[in-house]
């Protein structure tokens, strides 16, 4: 099967790991696989996968959104026509581009899935105002457009039929992981701190992922000279954050660490993942954490309550990250065999459920279904 993904490389972020292993994992299976982003200058990120790939002109791209030119419309038809897929596959990137697909893939008599990434609150929560609710406005009216969209748990397939986006055209695949490549393993990082205990954050550092939340309850909980918080990531509030939660208070900045084996190894060599985030999709950097034998606290925003139900971790509420951060960072200081336990729990979660190859499986079965069903004329699906 050859599939035209339509994805994002850089700047770095959770879409972008997706659509690295996703069109990894398609070309392990023998598919034929050409990738179109929107490309800049800069060096191929490690372990991109090799294949053949299109350069779509655009005028401003951030982890969050993109912005194309007026021809990027016209430049991805044109490549579409000539690579001939058999589908086409979006990782939507919150881009104008998003909206044109339909339109383009019709004319060309190409199916069309679409990956819908955007974050959202817990089930019976409000959105929250800003990027998150301007998506879901924008993107509702259009995803019915699509032949089938992906989404990553069924709370997310409810609030979109909220929305007036057909049920039927909704797949729920969870996002996966690589268990062999993300274990647990031996790592040096805890000499490096040095540090008897980690605690680590990974991801954006941005408003909606509520990451000064974290570093007010570390501050609070007072967790002494053994005990040291990890962030890795970079992003829009770091400025404004480092200078007052620094090393005095045990809190470590490493920035955005773009080499993944070093990633994998800051992870192995800590104890407790935790992720404050005010809104999720599915978390991939959870996943990793929990696939390498971390005890796992996050909040209970998009998925990520249901993939740690029945103690596969810690569970809080968005709304009281500090006060419940506060109690539960010095327990899990003192009680180590209990974040053992959880760790192994979260481990056993990604096997049974959260695997990259059972993400896939589903996926290759969507594939053919779409592949297999009359093509919908755009009117009617509008």
């Amino acid at each position: 099967m050859h599939i035209a993904w339509l994805g994002k490389k850089s700047p770095f972020c959770g879409n972008v790991t997706y659509s690295r292993e996703i069109t990894n994992a398609l070309l392990d299976r023998g598919h034929k696989v050409s990738f179109l982003h929107f490309a800049t200058d800069e060096s191929d990120p490690e372990n991109w996968p090799e294949c053949q790939e299109v350069s779509l002109p655009f005028l401003y791209k951030s982890q969050v959104y993109t912005i194309p030119t007026p021809k990027s419309g016209k430049v991805l038809m044109d490549s579409l026509r000539d690579l001939k897929p058999d589908l086409v596959h979006a990782s939507l990137t919150l881009s104008p581009l998003d909206f044109l697909l339909p339109e383009i893939c019709q004319e060309l008599n190409l199916p069309l899935v679409a990956t819908f990434h955007t974050p959202y609150a817990r089930k019976g929560a409000k959105l929250k105002s800003g990027t998150q609710l301007l998506a879901y406005q924008l993107y509702a009216p259009f995803l019915a457009n699509y032949d089938r969209v992906i989404v990553f748990s069924e709370i997310q397939r409810e609030l979109l039929a909220k929305m007036s986006v057909p049920p039927a055209q909704v797949a729920v695949i969870p996002n996966g992981v690589d268990e062999q490549k993300y274990s647990p393993g031996p790592s040096q990082f805890k000499s490096e701190l040095p540090a008897e205990r980690i605690f680590v954050y990974q991801g954006r550092i941005a408003l909606e992922k509520n990451v000064e939340a974290l570093l007010k309850a570390w501050q609070k909980a007072k967790m002494g000279p053994e005990c040291k918080l990890v962030i890795v990531g970079d992003g829009p509030t770091r400025s404004s954050l480092e200078p007052f939660y620094d090393s005095e208070y045990g809190i470590f900045w490493l920035g955005f660490v773009a080499d993944e084996q070093r990633r994998i190894e800051i992870i192995r060599g800590s104890d407790v993942f935790i992720l404050p985030s005010l809104v999720e999709g599915l978390s991939l950097s959870l996943l990793e954490a929990m696939a390498c034998g971390l005890a796992c606290i996050a909040t209970d925003v998009g998925a990520d309550g249901e993939v740690l139900q029945g103690q596969a971790g810690v569970i809080i509420n968005p709304q009281r990250v500090v006060t419940e951060l506060q109690t539960l960072l010095p327990l899990m200081r003192e009680h180590t065999e209990f974040t053992a336990r959880l760790g192994q729990k979260a481990r056993q979660r990604i096997l049974e459920r959260y695997t990259l190859s059972r993400n896939i499986a589903q996926l290759e079965k969507l594939y053919i279904q779409v592949l297999q069903q009359p093509r919908l004329q755009l009117s009617r699906r509008v």
